[in-house]
């Protein structure tokens, strides 16, 4: 079993990682897109009709994919009082309600992500041409790797925002 274990976290941890790059870099194209269009829109008089559109996915992407470190560093719907004044069974009482809490809540996002990405899928994003299910495409994404991340940071409890708390 801690075997079992062991792997996991080993291979949510290099996950959770790439995700957090692949949300930087989601960030970073909103900002270089968002760029271009305040230089074509205000300098040029000639603003890219596409940039909106893939601001607003890349932020949607940027969003959903941070979701996932969020909840991997214990940054996400703290429970730094209970945290502080439970011990003992009580407080992996407390940690297992709240893995059981948000695994549901993205499962049941997941779910409706995907329901609301099939239905859009043939409609296109205006501007960009695509498939608007690919904007969509990040509710579901991120929330069943978000399920991963909320067991990883059950099973190796590293509450980074709880150390950096006033």
């Amino acid at each position: 079993m801690a075997a079992a274990v062991r792997i996991f976290l080993t291979i949510e941890r290099a996950l959770t990682r790439a995700i957090l790059w692949a949300a930087c870099l989601a960030m970073t194209v909103a900002v270089v897109a968002g760029a271009f269009q305040v230089i074509t829109r205000f300098l040029l008089e000639r603003p890219a009709t596409w940039t909106e559109a893939l601001v607003r996915t890349a932020l949607i992407w940027m969003a959903l994919l941070g979701l996932v470190a969020a909840i991997r560093s214990g940054a996400l719907v703290s429970i730094d009082l209970c945290h502080r004044l439970v011990k003992g069974p009580w407080k992996r009482l407390i940690e297992t309600v709240h893995l059981v809490c948000t695994v549901g809540l993205m499962g049941i996002t997941a779910w409706y992500g995907w329901t609301m990405a099939e239905r859009v899928r043939f409609q296109t994003l205006a501007g960009l041409e695509i498939s608007i299910a690919w904007g969509y495409a990040a509710i579901p994404i991120g929330s069943a790797l978000a399920i991963v991340a909320a067991i990883g940071q059950y099973l190796d409890r590293r509450n980074e925002e709880l150390d950096q708390a006033v």
